[in-house]
């Protein structure tokens, strides 16, 4: 038997209608559970797509089927929602309204749900697979409860598969059987969407003419790269856990989270440029190698391109992490940063100056400057810092890896340095 052309698709024939048949979101259950349409609380529900978002839209539509109107804020703008809310007060209501994508709303469209959510004139339900912390004004994030859905798990995936082979006349007309163990490989390449996962069976059983279809059957149609949105959560968190198993020294974690990340078309140059900082920022002098390697990899990969080049990239991710670590570069930098700051800019002191002229000379520029290179002491008695910073230490190097060297330089120079200061205050 074959499929109807004009039957919807799966996802929305098994779509749930009860709070109780959601799967795998406990806190959107608990929500709708308490969630009541009269005035009540106005809410976010943020997650990645085939979370439930659309879904439980639909459930609070079958609880409100009068009060309740959705719009997409990719084809809808003020005129909609003033639509809605001019229905509300006319009919003497408080509208519930469902808005898809409402990141998608500009400020001025999100300022003008403001006063009505205020005074509980609608109640305002958004979807959004961005961080509401930054698509959502303040003042409308501060009056809406934020409902945080996850992607579901395998196990959660291969529940709404078997009751979708269940429920479905379509399917189950189809006179298909696909095994345990296919659904858990359909539930496994849909990286936590539903609707996704129910996508990919209605494609198989339509396309696999077989009684009984298993893992081999499937695999020709698991080629969809797992979700990652490049301007959202998913690339900040990534990036995220890469650099912190880096940092930890955890290379079995540094290389998974890369190849998340490769595998889901993250763009190359940005993971290798976050791995320049990486090697300066949590390695530094410790091992001066490690800036090295990753810039080499960098060059590779511009030679190579992919997939040839990423082995490279993979490669200087095994070496920053297993690289000796230090910080005081980093530290280095922000104690700089704070000592200009509150110091402010102060003049260079006359002995660094150069004197190319005459007049400069006789002004006082570079008097008193000793060439290091011709005093025994190696001028140690000179100042380098203002006067107003003399003595500071900004640069605290680590006893770790290469660094432990520069510590043993920077400590020698800085105990003669006090050592002749103190020779030559003595000898006053």
């Amino acid at each position: 038997m074959t499929h109807r052309s004009n039957a919807p698709p799966l996802a929305h024939r098994v779509r749930p209608t009860l709070a109780k048949e959601l799967v795998g979101q406990p806190k959107a259950w608990e929500f709708l559970e308490d969630f009541n349409g009269l005035g009540g609380l106005s809410a976010v529900l943020w997650g990645p797509p085939g979370t439930g978002k659309t879904t439980i839209g639909h459930i609070i539509q079958r609880l409100y089927p009068d009060t309740f109107f959705s719009i997409s804020a990719v084809t809808s703008g003020v005129q909609e929602i003033k639509r809605v809310i001019g229905l509300g007060k006319k009919e003497a209501f408080s509208p519930i309204l469902f808005i898809d994508e409402i990141h998608r709303l500009n400020k001025t469209q999100q300022d003008v749900l403001l006063p009505y959510i205020e005074d509980g004139s609608v109640v305002l339900v958004g979807a959004t697979t961005e961080n509401p912390s930054f698509s959502v004004i303040p003042p409308l994030l501060s009056r809406m409860k934020v409902i945080k859905l996850m992607p579901l798990g395998v196990a959660d995936i291969e529940a709404i598969l078997s009751r979708a082979i269940g429920i479905d006349s379509i399917l189950r007309s189809m006179g298909r059987v696909i095994t345990d163990r296919g659904i858990g490989t359909i539930a496994r390449a849909a990286s936590g969407d539903a609707r996704a996962a129910l996508n990919l069976l209605e494609l198989i059983v339509m396309k696999v003419d077989r009684p009984v279809i298993d893992i081999e059957d499937i695999k020709a149609f698991i080629d969809r790269p797992p979700y990652h949105d490049r301007a959202g959560d998913a690339h900040y968190e990534l990036i995220s856990a890469l650099h912190k198993s880096i940092r930890a020294g955890d290379v079995d974690a540094s290389v998974y989270w890369l190849g998340r990340m490769l595998e889901a078309g993250e763009d190359r140059l940005y993971i290798l440029r976050r791995m320049i900082r990486m090697a300066s920022e949590d390695i530094g002098n410790a091992d001066p190698n490690a800036l090295r390697l990753v810039l080499a990899a960098k060059q590779a990969f511009d030679i190579l391109g992919s997939p040839e080049g990423e082995i490279a990239i993979y490669q200087a991710a095994i070496y920053l992490a297993c690289a000796p670590k230090s910080n005081s570069v980093y530290i280095t930098e922000k104690r700089v940063k704070d000592l200009i700051k509150r110091s402010g800019l102060l003049p260079v002191p006359m002995c660094l100056r150069n004197a190319p002229t005459r007049l400069m000379k006789d002004l006082g520029y570079s008097k008193g400057y000793v060439y290091p290179h011709d005093d025994p002491l190696g001028a140690l008695d000179m100042e380098y810092m203002p006067d107003e910073l003399r003595g500071s230490s900004v640069y605290v190097p680590r006893n770790a890896g290469f660094e432990r060297r520069i510590k043993e330089i920077v400590d020698a120079r800085r105990k003669a340095k006090r050592d002749r200061a103190r020779s030559y205050r003595g000898s006053r």
